[in-house]
């Protein structure tokens, strides 16, 4: 495992630490994906919210939706990004991770978790310094939810296999030029032994 620490101090302790999940729903995780397809995004996710969950770690399952579409972005852009037709269920979490208990549920009207919601009221409230982030899509709502953690001051784990984008190549980028830059990259089971680690240090 990496070393996760940054000169005397160590990047993970558990009591200051929450588990963030992107929109993992219904209307998200039913498109192709690359390079992980949406089952093992939503099968590694769903083994962290349950690990971080059962040691009590504050874990918090974010969604987009929207109440009319008038509430969600409507920019001028050269490049349409896919749209949901919204249908009934589209911003339901998926079953795997919809039912799980002691999660803390945000509902955001863009990419981003933190503008318009009170995650970081919440994250701060309970002296939280560090994040683990995973979800879909890597470059669009967990590189835009990193960048503003980063700009807020946290500490970021960032769980690459439990991540995926539109295209390998974006997944790629943002996590070879992105996350480097603004916290760590591990994986979905050193993400679990760090958590472990931490738990047995502090008894």
């Amino acid at each position: 495992m990496k070393d996760l620490k940054s000169g005397e101090n160590e990047i993970l302790r558990a009591e200051r630490t929450a588990l963030v999940v992107i929109d993992l729903q219904n209307g998200v995780v039913n498109r192709e994906f690359a390079p992980y397809s949406s089952s093992q995004v939503i099968e590694n996710a769903s083994k962290l919210v349950n690990t971080f969950t059962n040691k009590g770690i504050f874990t918090v399952l974010v969604r987009v939706s929207t109440v009319d579409g008038k509430d969600t972005l409507r920019s001028s852009v050269d490049l349409k990004s896919h749209r949901s037709n919204f249908q009934e269920g589209w911003d339901s979490y998926t079953p795997e991770i919809a039912n799980i208990e002691n999660v803390y549920k945000i509902t955001k009207r863009q990419w981003g978790a933190f503008y318009g919601t009170d995650l970081d009221l919440q994250l701060r409230r309970r002296g939280i310094d560090t994040i683990v982030l995973c979800g879909i899509s890597t470059s669009i709502g967990v590189d835009t939810t990193a960048r503003e953690a980063f700009q807020h001051g946290y500490n970021q784990i960032f769980i690459e296999d439990a991540m995926t984008a539109s295209r390998k190549e974006e997944h790629d980028y943002v996590c070879k030029n992105i996350f480097p830059k603004i916290g760590k990259i591990r994986t979905t089971k050193e993400g679990i032994e760090l958590l472990t680690q931490s738990l047995t240090q502090n008894t």
